[in-house]
């Protein structure tokens, strides 16, 4: 008899400790603001679960035979047509494209070999500004 009650003063203190111990892991304050949010990548969906934003780091990649080296970028988007707003940042410079919803847009690029800007109208006629 004995036995048995010291199982059951064991279980119940088990039991309280197990509930304490659930209650702080789920304990959330909605005006605690996490120090730090890390990830790969970070990406915005809208009620369909289409992408409209998202940053990331694009690795070092060779296309054409020219290597263009790890960018950060950034990319907001139309649901119907894609980015229109595209911002990136590498070793070698930057860049902000802003367009619509077909071909015409502004380019504002700053690079180690030289900054200019673009402009593309729906017709394809383009312009650009180097100082």
């Amino acid at each position: 008899m004995k036995t048995q009650r010291i199982a059951l003063a064991i279980t119940i203190v088990n039991l309280i400790l197990t509930i304490f111990l659930l209650s702080q892991i789920y304990r959330t304050k909605a005006n605690e603001i996490a120090p730090v949010l890390r990830g790969r990548a970070l990406e915005i969906v809208d009620d369909q679960g289409v992408i409209r934003a998202n940053i990331l780091v694009h690795g070092p990649e060779t296309i054409n035979g020219k290597l263009y080296p790890e960018t950060v970028l950034f990319r907001m988007a139309d649901p119907k047509s894609g980015p229109v707003v595209k911002m990136t940042a590498s070793a070698k410079g930057s860049a902000l494209g802003l367009s619509d919803d077909a071909e015409a847009g502004v380019q504002l690029i700053a690079k180690d070999t030289g900054s200019f800007v673009k402009v593309v109208d729906k017709q394809g006629r383009q312009q650009t500004l180097k100082p």
